[in-house]
């Protein structure tokens, strides 16, 4: 019985329902951000290059390559269009039944921009050429010695490592921390020193 009621209380308390509201706006924002920044700036690149054109911005760091990508990430899987699809739509829905739990700021940011990139790129594949949940992604930034990605590449990568560090942390999606329970001292053997001192 002790022990039960000590575990409840060293237990971190759930954050207060007052502020759920306020971390789903937070969410909401930064995903209609991210998704709203790649498609302007992917209506931009269609709009005002030619595929295949390229065009130096800080070379030779960075360069304008606009380029359709049927695959993933290195043009990965380029004759299985609809796979990514249906990965993008699953995760989309996934990050959405999560939020009954968010509770914290930064994971309304990751969370955020993880959707917001997801659904950028899930666009693409829906409604772009060459037909509907086969379309190619636009991918237009272009650094050495690196893949040729877009915004919502971007989005969704830095949403994974913020998850990443908030994990390492211990910080949980609900905004508690959750901390190593101390360890309880050893008992000394039977008729060792520390045992006679005891006594």
């Amino acid at each position: 019985m002790t022990d039960d009621l000590t575990d409840d209380a060293s237990r971190p308390e759930l954050p207060v329902r007052k502020w759920r509201p306020a971390m789903l706006w937070l969410f909401a924002g930064f995903a209609v951000f991210a998704y709203a920044f790649d498609q302007l700036t992917k209506l931009w690149v269609t709009s005002t290059m030619t595929e295949g054109e390229r065009i130096p911005v800080l070379p030779p760091l960075l360069h304008w390559y606009y380029i359709r990508n049927s695959g993933a990430a290195f043009s990965i899987g380029e004759n299985v269009t609809w796979i990514f699809t249906i990965v993008m739509a699953g995760v989309s829905v996934a990050i959405l039944f999560q939020l009954r739990r968010l509770g914290s700021a930064w994971w309304a940011l990751s969370l955020g921009l993880l959707l917001g990139g997801a659904l950028g790129n899930l666009t693409d594949r829906l409604f772009r050429e060459p037909s509907f949940a086969m379309g190619h992604v636009v991918d237009f930034i272009q650094v050495p010695n690196f893949a040729i990605f877009n915004i919502a590449d971007s989005a969704v990568v830095s949403g994974v490592v913020i998850i990443c560090l908030l994990t390492l942390r211990g910080v949980g999606m609900d905004g508690t921390r959750q901390v190593a329970a101390p360890k309880k001292p050893a008992k000394p053997a039977p008729g060792s020193s520390e045992e006679i001192v005891g006594e």
